[in-house]
């Protein structure tokens, strides 16, 4: 059976993250919170509901340079509360401000990108031992699509985000493939009765292919100029 799409819930498409502000320590902080409801299945490298699974929601929380902090779950999970979120969802965090991002749509696919890249390099030629970095240096990219997907195609999913990660950046001009703390998480609608779900999501398959070109975009302009839509 040929998957039925399943219209945006508004005009405004599926990506509509919120701002939040707080101050920890004496430094104002940002947050971007996208409330996604029930009915999202979602694969992330995230620190706070990472895997794969049903999540409500993703947060994208700004933390203080040089965080050492040995509970971050912990800190991001009680952040999303104190904003109203509900239910199992994924934490983001990064010390570059999540107020200057990149929104990118193409053919019904999204993507929200928040970029510090300050500290990066290639994949392959890391130190041994280094956790992250103390000044602002990662990429955070949610993004999703509004049609069911199998594990195996969240999973090629990932692999896809980040292909079109490093040739953003690469198309942008930096010399390497991200920084050593990126997160990515992609969200996919729950399967429903009557609806088969999609078995791939690499960049040559129809929704792959569209959530390649939306991260592409948005990649592009998170790296270029704050708060950009493409």
């Amino acid at each position: 059976m040929t998957a039925v799409i399943p219209p945006p819930r508004t005009a405004g498409g599926l990506l509509r993250p919120r701002h939040q502000d707080r101050v920890e320590d004496g430094e104002r902080l940002r947050s971007l919170l996208w409330v996604a409801g029930p009915g999202w299945r979602m694969i992330s490298s995230a620190v706070l509901g990472g895997g794969v699974g049903e999540r409500a929601w993703v947060l994208n929380a700004q933390v203080p340079h040089g965080y050492r902090r040995t509970d971050p779950d912990r800190h991001l999970a009680g952040l999303a509360a104190r904003a109203g979120a509900e239910g199992p969802g994924v934490g983001l965090m990064t010390a570059a401000d999540v107020s200057s991002y990149g929104h990118a749509r193409d053919g019904g696919a999204e993507a929200v990108v928040t970029a510090g890249v300050e500290v990066r390099g290639w994949a392959a030629s890391w130190p041994e031992g280094v956790e992250g970095p103390e000044a602002p240096g990662t990429i955070n990219i949610v993004a999703a699509v509004p049609v069911p997907l199998t594990d195996a195609a969240l999973v090629n999913a990932v692999a896809t985000v980040t292909e079109a990660k490093v040739q953003a950046l690469l198309d942008a001009g930096y010399d390497c493939s991200g920084t050593p703390t990126d997160a990515v998480c992609v969200a996919a609608r729950a399967p429903e009765p009557g609806v088969s779900a999609h078995h791939f999501a690499g960049p040559r398959s129809l929704w792959g292919a569209r959530l390649a070109r939306a991260v592409h975009k948005a990649v592009r302009a998170a790296t270029a100029a704050p708060t950009a839509d493409a």
